[in-house]
């Protein structure tokens, strides 16, 4: 592996450390949330809450190695960079490139749809779900071309829409709060009494399923490259983020069950409106209102999703690990509008496919894949002679446990699949191993004559 000798202008630096900050909490306030808090109450009764705090620890175990790279490796490759440069292997990297642009790929294929056809209803009209998708793609595509400033300006708004929907549930539920037991479990057993029930084992079962609402953190690392000041400024967001989700996630937690007995939270498809309508009756039209949200919080992951693809294209560009094309800059603009193109394309191809689900749940195990990779990487650099060791610095320990616990979830959602027995549970792990292999082979097939560690080495 070598250095490039001349490095032709890079994407200019333009976001703060708030801006950081907003576009994690965008990445992780999704309207996945709005299930997710019935789907824990069934296990966890009044405790949902412990499974957030517990997903948040696990979760930030690899948060804390992502700061700590990101401040340190400020590179639009982002996760491909960070394993090229540790593990000394050009087709790791390929394929972990490849695997984090399918996991915003099929975000975006699947969100697209999905705010298509929350239109239809909002509009009450039938509408041709796909090509709307596609002028939606298309939409998100000019707002990236005008520049970084545009795309932020617009993550902040989605963020802010999508962030209110959840603390106008946590200020109308407010005075419900204390109605309940928090610690009360389906498991409980009348000689231990209420939290009895509360068991290791069952508190990580809730963390396993609320890990995921995390997700999107990883993001931050593909547009380190554009932050003022990375080893200051990516740390803060990044961090700050995540504690900011989690504050919110459990603020909501605990106001669904003050709100709601659990077993009619866990029994209904849309808990947190089920909540909304007890806790504010009057409040009328409040369902299209969450259906707005809704589509702005989607709207949202789709536009970070493309942002960070098109950071992550241009990268790896850089890296020479895909074609050269790819690292063209607009030249006044200064994005990576050759990128942001071909993605437009990919996402198209993938709408009109269909099928895009099984895809879309595949693409949970190779990022946990690649959370694993990046761990791994952070420990071989921290223990290499010559590596920066200035900025945000974490323990050993750290991207150690984070390796183990990502590795863990993967090993549980792949023994879930063959375990199960349920139809078509087997589909998404396959897909995932197919993705791997096909990356694999097209980097053979590709075979990069020079890859760059550092473009500006």
């Amino acid at each position: 592996m070598s250095a490039s000798p001349t490095a032709p202008p890079g994407l200019p630096p333009t976001l703060g450390r708030w801006q950081v900050l907003f576009y994690g909490l965008g990445s992780m306030l999704g309207a996945g949330i709005y299930a997710l808090v019935g789907r824990a109450a069934e296990s966890l009764g009044n405790a949902v809450w412990l499974a957030f705090l517990a997903a948040m620890i696990a979760a930030l175990l690899t948060g804390l190695s992502y700061a700590c790279v990101g401040g340190r490796y400020a590179k639009a490759a982002g996760a491909a960079y960070v394993t090229g440069r540790a593990l000394g292997r050009p087709a790791i990297s390929y394929m972990v490139g490849i695997a984090v642009m399918m996991s915003g790929l099929t975000s975006m294929a699947t969100g697209s749809q999905a705010i298509a056809e929350n239109l239809e209803k909002a509009l009450g009209m039938v509408l041709p779900i796909k090509w709307v998708a596609i002028a939606l793609v298309f939409l998100v595509g000019c707002i990236i071309q005008r520049g970084m400033k545009e795309s932020m300006w617009a993550n902040v708004l989605c963020t802010v829409v999508e962030a209110s929907g959840l603390l106008f549930i946590i200020a109308v539920g407010l005075r419900f709060w204390g109605g309940v037991n928090y610690l009360e479990t389906p498991v409980d057993t009348v000689a231990g009494g209420v939290g009895s029930g509360i068991t290791l084992a069952l508190v990580l079962q809730g963390a396993v399923l609320m890990f995921f609402s995390f997700i999107g953190f990883e993001d931050i690392l593909n547009v380190s490259e554009e932050v003022k000041n990375p080893k200051r400024d990516i740390p803060f967001g990044l961090i700050g983020a995540m504690i900011l989700a989690t504050l919110i996630y459990m603020a909501v937690a605990i106001t669904a069950v003050s709100v709601v007995p659990w077993k009619e939270l866990a029994a209904s498809k849309t808990p947190l409106m089920e909540v909304a309508h007890r806790a504010a009756p009057w409040f009328g039209g409040i369902d299209r209102i969450y259906l707005a949200v809704t589509i702005f919080a989607i709207g949202n992951t789709a536009l970070l999703n493309y942002l960070m693809g098109s950071r992550l294209l241009y990268g790896m560009s850089r890296q020479g690990l895909l074609p050269a094309m790819l690292g063209k800059l607009h030249p006044r603009r200064h994005t990576p509008q050759m990128a942001i193109f071909a993605l437009f394309g990919i996402v198209t191809l993938l709408i009109l496919s269909g099928g895009v689900k099984p895809l879309a749940e595949a693409t949970v195990l190779l990022l946990l894949s690649v959370f694993t990779l990046v761990n791994i990487s952070l420990v071989v650099l921290k223990r290499r002679v010559g590596e920066p060791t200035d900025g945000f610095d974490v323990p050993l320990l750290a991207p150690i446990l984070g390796a183990l616990v990502c590795a863990l979830l993967v090993g549980v959602r792949v023994y879930s699949a063959f375990a199960g027995g349920k139809p078509g549970a087997l589909v998404a792990p396959l897909i995932a191993v197919g993705i791997f292999a096909t990356s694999f082979l097209l980097y053979l097939l590709l075979k990069p004559k020079q890859v760059v560690v550092d473009e500006n080495e």
